[in-house]
């Protein structure tokens, strides 16, 4: 019997149990059983059923469980076989597979890695960076996450450092990913490298599609008869075509017929056909540079705008020209010169500059020919090395930046060099003369250094306010006079400040409003200020305010306390000197008009005694009356001269010209002094020369002259030896001298012998009041001459006194 009859049939047991309960069951019986006998018996029951049910259950699942075992045992052992064939045909190929089943930590290889060719034996086959270019395995790398991440397919080749090439297959297979790696030779490999050629081509050529399209120029091909087979969409706009592809499909042709012609004839000689030629560009005439150039199979061109570099050419050319005639005019030495080294241009002051020949500079000569010619005319600095020189300076030809050179010629001039490289090639050489300027500028950083040493230790206060009105320059005796510290000039304060602080040491509000309107007032409008200001401290100080030329204000601070003392004690001593001299002049005048009248009544009644006719006098009577005339008529001397000081002082003596005879005014002078020359024991000596003439002047004021002249001598000389009188002529000066041969002057009383009332007793026979001196020398300068004296102790005096002979203005008298 098979087991599923045997589950349908009802065991015995559960039968007459069955039979029991439904004997039990029974109305009769369950009427006779209690109510606790009948609960355990429907459990008993119960748990029997379930017993049974498991038991049956069990047994189906032992045979589902055995039948199972035995199909999965027998797929098993086909599944086995099977990877066991599959392993033996991929050992048996030169492949490594490569898998990474889903959620596993680690791939399984299958393959013989060293069978690989450019793998180096003992190397880990996923070590990609060790066997491969770092490029080409961090690409590999990239497309395996890629592969395992998202399932992105891939086949790339691989070439080893070793030189070999594989070919790497990514692929996935259900949940896990794979990885084959295939030695490539042979035809598979010309195979793989064409492959890999002819998707690089593509993809260039798609690039360079790209580029051509996005082209503004027009560009096109031709096949070998001339058609056009390609026009990018720069060269539809041209011919207003859709697009590239309707243009072709048109052959709508973008050159005149001439120029094609002209273009297919160079191309099939298989030149390049270059041409500058006007064309259409939607609608509009322009102008492009033509360019085709024959290739395989047929020819390709593309046509550059270059009409907007035409207007811009033409303006540069206009704008050179003006350029040209600009520099021309300047004053700046200037000379451009080609890459080639050759002069392309230079103006009339680089040909002044260095005076060179204007055939030699129109023939265009070189850089170096123009250096070798001024250093031959001894033009150029003189170099010990000049070949390194002028290497050093045509290095200017590849420099980026311009160079400057300070030339110091032979002949004193310095000259600045300044060595541009012109953008399109070549040099631009500037020459400036600085000779002058840098004298200028010497002199005039000497004057500023002299200024600032010289406002620095200068006693009056300076200050310059600039034309913003903040303090430019101050001196150190400006933060003395006002006490301020240097920390407070140090950020030039405007004038406001500085005036406030100032104005500590003196309360007038109006004075420091004047002062800073002249300080911060528009530059057209500031005006001198000038003012007294009286310190707090009894200091007077003078401020002067004086605008520049700037636009600064230049202010001082004369601290003139002493100079205001000095001057008030002057005016005070000027006056008491006034009101002495008008009382000495009252004096002279009352004192000399009252004694000369007495004076000439006393000499007359002593000449009047002295008369015989008067009476005969004894020898003593005589000598007394004698000594009355004489002294009075010294002190009648004395009076005249004092009156003519006086009157010559006060600018009241004039002087009666005419001419004056040397020789007659010496006579006349020597008639008066010969009773003197007699007493004294002296001799006389007159040398007038022949050529002497005369002179303009007053004759009695020169007798004057003569006779206090001589009469000094006749006083100082020793008796014995002679007085020396002489006259001769200078130029136009009449020349008279007085000599003595007495005791002389000392050296330290020279100064002072034309003093009045400067007597020297020394050597004399007599004391004079010392007035002789004075009075010739005011009478001298009268006649506007002068008067020397040279004088030696022991030695004598000469006392020289020179007259323009044709009479001069009268001159201010001492």
């Amino acid at each position: 019997m098979s087991a599923r009859s045997r589950s349908r049939t009802a065991p015995p047991a559960f039968a007459a149990a069955a039979a029991g309960v439904a004997l039990a069951s029974s109305p009769a019986q369950a009427a006779a059983l209690g109510a606790s006998e009948a609960a355990a018996l429907s459990l008993f029951l119960g748990a029997i059923f379930v017993a049974v049910t498991a038991s049956v259950l069990l047994l189906r699942a032992r045979h589902r469980l055995a039948t199972l075992s035995d199909s999965t045992a027998l797929a098993e052992r086909d599944l086995r076989s099977r990877l066991d064939r599959a392993e033996a045909e991929l050992a048996a190929d030169d492949r490594v597979t490569v898998t990474w089943a889903a959620g596993a930590t680690e791939p399984v290889v299958v393959g013989d890695a060293s069978r690989i060719a450019g793998l180096t034996a003992g190397r880990r086959l996923l070590a990609f960076g060790a066997w491969l270019d770092p490029k080409v395995a961090n690409a590999l790398e990239d497309r395996i996450a890629a592969l395992r991440e998202r399932g992105e397919p891939f086949r790339l080749m691989l070439p080893t450092v070793e030189g070999g090439h594989l070919e790497a297959d990514g692929r996935p297979i259900g949940a896990a990913v794979t990885l084959r790696l295939r030695d490539v030779t042979g035809e598979r490999l010309a195979r793989a490298e064409i492959e890999a050629d002819n998707a690089e081509l593509r993809g260039a050529l798609a690039r360079l599609t790209a580029l051509v399209e996005a082209l503004i120029q027009p560009v096109w091909l031709r096949d070998d008869r001339g058609r056009l087979v390609y026009a990018n969409e720069a060269y539809a706009r041209a011919v207003e075509a859709k697009d590239g592809v309707a243009a072709t499909d048109a052959q709508a042709e973008f050159l005149d017929q001439a120029d094609r012609a002209a273009a297919r004839r160079t191309v099939e000689a298989g030149h390049v056909f270059r041409k500058r030629a006007p064309a259409v560009f939607a609608g509009q005439r322009r102008i492009f540079d033509v360019v085709e150039a024959p290739s395989e199979g047929g020819s390709a061109a593309i046509a550059v705008d270059v009409s907007e570099l035409e207007d811009v050419r033409a303006d540069l050319s206009r704008q050179m020209d003006a350029h040209r005639r600009t520099l021309d005019e300047l004053t700046t030495a200037v000379a451009i010169f080609r890459a080639n080294g050759a002069l392309a241009f230079h103006n009339q002051a680089f040909a002044q500059l260095w005076a060179l020949d204007p055939a030699f500079l129109e023939s265009g000569p070189s850089d170096a020919a123009v250096l070798d010619r001024l250093r031959a005319d001894r033009k150029l600095p003189e170099e010990a090395d000049f070949r390194t020189w002028k290497a050093a300076l045509h290095q200017a030809y590849q420099a980026i930046e311009a160079r400057e050179h300070w030339w110091h010629l032979p002949d004193r001039r310095t000259i600045r060099v300044v060595a541009a490289p012109n953008p399109q090639g070549g040099v631009t050489y500037l020459f400036d003369d600085v000779t002058e300027r840098l004298a200028l500028e010497s002199r005039f950083n000497a004057l500023l250094k002299v200024q600032s040493e010289t406002i620095d230790h200068l006693k009056e206060a300076v200050a310059v306010f600039g034309s913003d009105g903040r303090l430019r320059l101050h001196n150190p005796a400006f933060e003395t006079l006002w006490k301020l510290s240097p920390a407070a000039l140090e950020d030039r304060p405007h004038a406001e400040q500085v005036l406030g602080a100032c104005g500590a040491r003196h309360a007038d509000p109006a004075l420091w409003s004047r002062l800073k309107m002249a300080m911060t007032a528009m530059p057209e409008e500031r005006k001198p200020v000038a003012a007294r200001i009286d310190l707090d401290d009894g200091a007077i100080v003078d401020v002067v305010t004086l605008p520049l030329p700037d636009g600064g204000t230049l202010t001082t601070f004369t601290d003139v306390s002493a100079s205001v003392n000095v001057e008030r004690a002057l005016r005070d001593r000027a006056e008491a000197l006034e009101a002495a001299d008008r009382l000495k002049d009252d004096f002279v005048k009352n004192v000399s008009y009252e004694l000369r009248a007495p004076l000439t009544n006393t000499i007359g009644f002593g000449q009047l005694l002295g008369d015989p006719r008067m009476g005969e006098l004894n020898t003593k009577q005589k000598e007394y009356v004698d000594h009355i005339v004489s002294s009075a008529s010294a002190l009648l001397a004395i009076i005249n001269d004092i009156l003519d000081l006086a009157t010559i002082d006060a600018g009241a003596m004039e002087l009666d010209r005419s001419p004056v005879d040397p020789r007659a005014a010496i006579d006349a002078a020597v008639e008066g002094v010969r009773d003197r020359l007699a007493e004294a024991g002296l001799g006389l000596e007159i040398e007038v020369a022949p050529n002497v003439g005369t002179f303009e002047g007053d004759p009695k004021r020169v007798r004057q002259i003569l006779f206090n002249l001589l009469a000094n001598a006749i006083g100082f000389s020793k008796p014995g030896v002679a007085v020396l009188v002489s006259a001769m002529r200078e130029n136009n000066e009449v020349v008279l001298r007085v000599a003595d041969r007495g005791a002389g002057i000392p050296p330290e009383r020279l100064e002072r012998v034309f003093d009045r009332f400067e007597s020297q007793s020394a050597g004399s026979h007599a004391r004079g009041v010392g007035l002789g001196l004075s009075i010739v020398r005011s009478l001298v300068e009268l006649h506007g001459g002068t008067v020397a004296l040279q004088s030696a102790p022991g030695e004598g005096t000469v006392v020289t006194c020179r007259f323009p002979v044709g009479g001069a203005a009268i001159k201010a008298v001492r």
